[in-house]
C-alpha cells in the first residue's frame, strides 16, 4: 500500500510544481530559456571558429582571415559572460524569493492546522518543514531547470552539428551516452525516497536537538548530557548513512560517465585519426567534431548534478503535499455563524471526548455556564478539567454531546469570531522572547497606551518593572526565564486583561505565584473575572470559594456541583479535599 500512495503523491508533486510555481513565473521563465538558448548558441561559435582557423587560416596561411574569426571568438564569449551574469541574477533572485513565499505558505498552513498535530508532533520537527523541506524547490524555478532545458538544446543542437560532421563517428558515441541515460534514470528513481527520508531524519534529529536545548536545565539538573549526546549522535549517523546511500547512487553516476565517455574518447581517437591520414576527415572536421561532441556530453554529464537537484525538489513537494492536504483548523463547512457582541452563556449538554478512539476521558459531562458566572473545577489530576478548558477554548472538539454559547452550538461558530471573545491565562502560560510590553500587548496589537498601562497596573506588573532599568521594555529571554514564576504569571495575566475577552478561562492561574505575589493579583483576579463568563480550573480551593458554581470531578464526570457552601453541608468529595488542605 505504501508504495501506490508515493507514486501518488509524486504525480501530485508534479502537478503542483507546473500549476503554483513554474506557469504563475512563465514569464521569467521564458525570458530566462530565451538567454539561456542565446548562451548555448554563443558557445557553439568556438567549434565553427575553430573549424576555420585550422582548415582556413592556418592551413592555407591566411592571415588576413585571422581578426575575423577572433572578432566573432571574442564576441561570443562577451555574449556569453553576459547571458550568464542576466541569468544568474534573474533566476536566482526568483528562486530565492519562490523560497520565502513557500516558506510563508507551509507556515500559514501549519499554524492553522488542529492542536492535535502539534500534540503529536515535535517544535523542532514543524519548523524544519517549514524552513528546510522547501529550500531544494529553488531548483525548479532557479537555474538548475533552465539550465537543463539549456542543456538539452545544447546537446541536440550539437549532435546534428556531429552528424553533418561525420554520422558514423556520431552513432558510435550514441551508444555509451545511450547507456548512460539508463544508469542515470535507474539511479534517479533510487535517489528520490532517499531525498524524502532524508528530510524526514533531518526534522526528527532537529526536532530532539530543540528539545534538548529547551530543556537544558532538566539535562543539566538530572546529570543527562551523556544521554542526549548519544541521542544526537544516533540521529547524526542515521543522517550519514541516508547521505552515504544517495552518494553510493551519485558515484556511480559519475565513475559510468567516465568510463563510458572515456571509451567513447579513446575510440573516436583512433577512428579520427585513421580518417585524417586516409583523407576521408581534415584536422579542422575533427577538432571541430571534438568540441562538438564536449558540447554535447558536458550538458548530459552536467544534467546528473542538475537531476539530483530536481529530484531533491520534488521530493521536498512531496513533503509539503502531505501537509497540505491536513485539514485546516476551523475549515468545517458548518462553521458559518458569527458573534458579534456575546452574552457568554455556555452550555454543555451530555458532552463526551476521547483522546483516542473508544478511551473516553469524558464521560456524558452536562453542566450550566450562565453568561457573567464563574464555574470552577476541582478534582484530581488527571479527572477530566483541563480536556473540559480545551472544549471550552475550541481547542478539542466534542466526540458526543453538544457545547453551545448563546444558544449556537460551538461547532458552527467561525473560530475567529468566537475566540476574539476568548482569554486563557494558563499554569505555564507562554511568554515570547522580547520584552515585557511586547508580551502584554500581543493580545491587543492596537492597544493604546492607556490601555496597556491600565493592564499593567490591574495585574501588579509595574510592580516588579519599576524596579527594572529599562522598566516595560526589558528584554525577558527565551519563555521569559529571566523573570519568577509570579512575575511572568502576571504579565500573562496582564495579557488577559488587556484583552477585554468575555469568556475567561483560569487553568491553575495562580499556582506559580508565591503568597505576596498572589495576594497581589487575587484583587485584579477578581476584576478580570467581573461580567465575564469565567472557567477556574483549581487545585487550590481556596481560590475558588467564591465561585458560583463549583464542579467536582472525578475520572471524568461530575459527582458534585453547587457553591462552596453546599457542598461544604454535603460532605462529599469536596468536603474531604477542603478539609484535607485545610489541614496542611
Amino acid at each position: 500500500m505504501t508504495a501506490p500512495k508515493k507514486k501518488k503523491a509524486s504525480i501530485n508533486s508534479i502537478k503542483y510544481a507546473f500549476k503554483e510555481i513554474i506557469y504563475p513565473r512563465r514569464k521569467i521563465l521564458f525570458l530566462g530559456l530565451v538567454l539561456i538558448v542565446i548562451n548555448r548558441l554563443a558557445g557553439l561559435v568556438l567549434p565553427a571558429a575553430s573549424k576555420q582557423l585550422i582548415d582556413e587560416v592556418i592551413t592555407p596561411e591566411r592571415l588576413d582571415l585571422l581578426k575575423y574569426v577572433l572578432i566573432a571568438v571574442g564576441t561570443a564569449v562577451l555574449v556569453q559572460a553576459l547571458t550568464s551574469f542576466f541569468l544568474t541574477q534573474l533566476l536566482s533572485v526568483e528562486a530565492q524569493k519562490l523560497i520565502a513565499e513557500l516558506r510563508i505558505k507551509v507556515h500559514q498552513q501549519v499554524i492553522k492546522l488542529p492542536l492535535d498535530y502539534f500534540d503529536n508532533t515535535k517544535s523542532g520537527e514543524v519548523v524544519s518543514r517549514i524552513m528546510s523541506d522547501v529550500e531544494g524547490v529553488r531548483n525548479l524555478v532557479g537555474t538548475g531547470l533552465v539550465q537543463l532545458i539549456g542543456g538539452l538544446l545544447t546537446a541536440v543542437l550539437s549532435l546534428f552539428l556531429l552528424i553533418n560532421i561525420s554520422p558514423s563517428l556520431t552513432a558510435y558515441v550514441l551508444i555509451p551516452l545511450g547507456l548512460f541515460a539508463l544508469i542515470s534514470m535507474r539511479a534517479f528513481k533510487y535517489i528520490r525516497p532517499i531525498f524524502r527520508e532524508r528530510s524526514k531524519i533531518k526534522a526528527e534529529v532537529t526536532g530532539r536537538l530543540t528539545e534538548s536545548i529547551g530543556g537544558i536545565r532538566v539535562v543539566k539538573g538530572f546529570h543527562g548530557e551523556d544521554f542526549e549526546i548519544s541521542i544526537f549522535e544516533e540521529g547524526a549517523y542515521r543522517l550519514f548513512n541516508n547521505v552515504k546511500k544517495s552518494l553510493i547512487s551519485t558515484s556511480i553516476i559519475t565513475s559510468s560517465s567516465t568510463l563510458l565517455l572515456g571509451l567513447a574518447s579513446t575510440g573516436i581517437m583512433g577512428l579520427g585519426a585513421y580518417r585524417i591520414i586516409s583523407g576521408e576527415m581534415t584536422i579542422g572536421d575533427f577538432f571541430a567534431f571534438t568540441l562538438y561532441l564536449g558540447f554535447m556530453v558536458a550538458p548530459i554529464v552536467q544534467m546528473s548534478s542538475i537531476g539530483t537537484q530536481i529530484t531533491e525538489a520534488f521530493a521536498g513537494l512531496d513533503r509539503m503535499e502531505e501537509l497540505f492536504k491536513l485539514d485546516k483548523e476551523g475549515e468545517e463547512e458548518d462553521r458559518n455563524k458569527t458573534l458579534d457582541r456575546p452574552n457568554g452563556h455556555l452550555v454543555f449538554d451530555q458532552v463526551s471526548f476521547a483522546y483516542e478512539e473508544g478511551k473516553e476521558v469524558l464521560h456524558n459531562v452536562s453542566f450550566d455556564m450562565p453568561a457573567g458566572s464563574v464555574t470552577a473545577l476541582v478534582g484530581s489530576s488527571g479527572a477530566g478539567k483541563s480536556t473540559i478548558a480545551g472544549l471550552t477554548a475550541s481547542f478539542l472538539q466534542a466526540t458526543d454531546g453538544n457545547i453551545s454559547i448563546d444558544g449556537i452550538d460551538l461547532k458552527e461558530i467561525e473560530l475567529d469570531a468566537y475566540r476574539q471573545h476568548l482569554g486563557l491565562v494558563l499554569q505555564e502560560d507562554f511568554l515570547f522572547e522580547g520584552t515585557i510590553r511586547e508580551n502584554i500587548i500581543f493580545a491587543k496589537q492596537d492597544a493604546t497606551d492607556a490601555e496597556l498601562q491600565n493592564a499593567i497596573k490591574s495585574a501588579y506588573v509595574n510592580e516588579f518593572t519599576d524596579r527594572f532599568d529599562e522598566g516595560i521594555e526589558t528584554l525577558i529571554g527565551e519563555r521569559g526565564i529571566k523573570l519568577s514564576g509570579g512575575q511572568r504569571q502576571r504579565i500573562a495575566i496582564a495579557r488577559a486583561i488587556l484583552a477585554d475577552p468575555k469568556i475567561l478561562i483560569l487553568d491553575e492561574a495562580t499556582s506559580s505565584l508565591d503568597t505576596e505575589s498572589e495576594a497581589l493579583i487575587q484583587a485584579s483576579l477578581n476584576q478580570l473575572m467581573h461580567g465575564r463568563t469565567t472557567l477556574v480550573i483549581a487545585h487550590r480551593l481556596s481560590t475558588v470559594q467564591k465561585a458560583d458554581n463549583i464542579l467536582v470531578m472525578e475520572d471524568g464526570q461530575i459527582i458534585e456541583s453547587g457553591n462552596h457552601q453546599q457542598l461544604i453541608e454535603k460532605q462529599g468529595r469536596y468536603h474531604q479535599l477542603f478539609t484535607y488542605q485545610s489541614r496542611i
